[in-house]
């Protein structure tokens, strides 16, 4: 099949956009705001972009909490979801009103950080301690704002469970990290293979 994205004329009762750009990493983003009341959301448009320095970035449909707490601080940590946090991930995502603690609605201990002004999840297997670098509201071709709000920021100190490491290497068949895929689907990673580079 062929669709254009602009006509959405795909024929098929759900978008299959979300569900071909699969699996994707969840980044469970922690900030506070000016009063420093904190606030957890789960964004699935989230990665690293890049290593030296480490960089990560979320994107938000929609000015949130999570955005506008981050520009105004400039601080925030992305919390890395396993199989045994999925519960608390998913009550973190509803539509709480502002100011309200997703961290006491999914009943999740907070930890404190220790170069950014932000708690972490306490039970999380790792969490990245980010300093904010810029928020872009994306445009799309014809120079209009798509409400998309690009979140990037530099890790500046990484907490990482000791259980994890296996031979001194992270080892994801530990943690069994969660992913996310189109629809209302996720995913677990459970087994890994090795592939070396060609002439490396």
């Amino acid at each position: 099949m062929f669709y254009e994205t602009s006509k959405n004329d795909h024929g098929l009762p759900f978008n299959p956009f979300k569900a071909i750009v699969s699996p994707r990493p969840i980044g469970w983003i922690s900030s506070v705001d000016l009063e420093g009341r904190a606030n957890l959301a789960p964004y699935s448009f989230f990665n690293a972009i890049g290593d030296t320095p480490p960089i990560v970035m979320f994107s938000s449909t929609g000015y949130k909490d999570s955005v506008s707490n981050i520009d105004e601080t400039g601080e925030f940590v992305c919390n890395m979801v396993s199989w045994d946090l999925k519960d608390g991930m998913n009550t973190s995502s509803a539509p709480l009103p502002h100011g309200e603690s997703e961290f006491e609605a999914a009943k999740l201990e907070m930890a404190e950080s220790n170069l950014v002004n932000v708690p972490r999840v306490a039970s999380a297997y790792s969490a990245l301690e980010c300093k904010h670098l810029k928020t872009e509201n994306m445009r799309d071709l014809d120079g209009n704002e798509t409400g998309s709000y690009v979140v990037f920021g530099q890790v500046v100190a990484v907490h990482l469970a000791d259980d994890v490491l296996t031979d001194g290497r992270f080892d994801v068949t530990k943690v069994r990290p969660l992913s996310r895929l189109g629809y209302k689907d996720y995913a677990v990673v459970n087994e890994v293979f090795e592939m070396g580079r060609p002439g490396a």
